[in-house]
């Protein structure tokens, strides 16, 4: 059974990042997931990353999405300022 977005696309993560963070921005993150009722902290990130490439022009920033909107970039943006 494969994951699915909420789009009903398959879900695919091909790369994994690490960070390490300090206490206190670790509980900035804790608490920015749990008043978004967000189902995992990569979700917290995956969604402060969106709004912050919002901010700054590198994606459409829609504003806040539905809870189960978890993606950084939609599927149909998926591609652009990609190069090959």
């Amino acid at each position: 059974m494969s994951e699915k977005t909420y789009k009903g696309n398959d879900l695919v993560r091909g790369e994994r990042l690490q960070i390490m963070l300090e206490a206190d921005e670790l509980r900035a993150l804790d608490d920015f997931r749990f008043t978004n009722r967000m189902p995992s902290r990569a979700a917290a990130v995956r969604e402060l990353l969106r709004r912050g490439l919002g901010v700054v022009g590198a994606v459409p920033n829609s504003g806040n999405g539905s809870s189960q909107s978890f993606g950084v970039l939609d599927s149909e943006n998926a591609d652009e300022g990609v190069e090959s």
